[in-house]
């Protein structure tokens, strides 16, 4: 059995606020992170200030959307009716250093491993949100 996006309107906080450029992104098809002017550190979750040296010069950046698995699970008795089962939320260290919690798919849960090499896949779902999934992405091969 393979992992498939969710089909249906999901239950979601308005985009808006300070994660607004990370929601237009999404709709655009990029992946948007925060990298502080003053210091160079990656911000993401967005926020207001940097969590490094607490300047308000923040700039959004596009990120590669590649990344690799840290941890995971795979939901079989949602929350809430509102999710189809399976799903496999995760956490992946995207490689632009932060770590993003999303859903896995176009993979079985069982061939689910930490470390495995992911890409985005962006994915709209009723409701005017499009959400950032990650599916399995092939190693970058090194020139020899």
């Amino acid at each position: 059995m393979t992992l498939h996006p969710q089909r249906h309107a999901l239950p979601h906080a308005p985009p808006g606020g300070v994660s607004a450029p990370f929601w237009a992104g999404c709709a655009a098809g990029e992946l948007r992170f925060q990298r502080c002017r003053s210091c160079a550190a990656v911000q993401f979750p967005p926020a207001e200030h940097c969590r490094e040296c607490l300047a308000a010069d923040l700039v959004w950046a596009v990120s590669s959307g590649r990344g690799t698995v840290y941890s995971w699970t795979v939901v079989h008795r949602p929350a809430t009716p509102a999710f189809e089962v399976p799903y496999a939320p995760a956490i992946v260290d995207v490689a632009e250093g932060f770590q993003l919690l999303t859903n896995l798919v176009d993979v079985a849960p069982e061939e689910i491993a930490a470390g495995m090499p992911v890409a985005v896949r962006f994915v709209a779902v009723p409701g005017d949100l499009t959400l950032p999934y990650f599916a399995p992405a092939p190693s970058e091969e090194t020139p020899p």
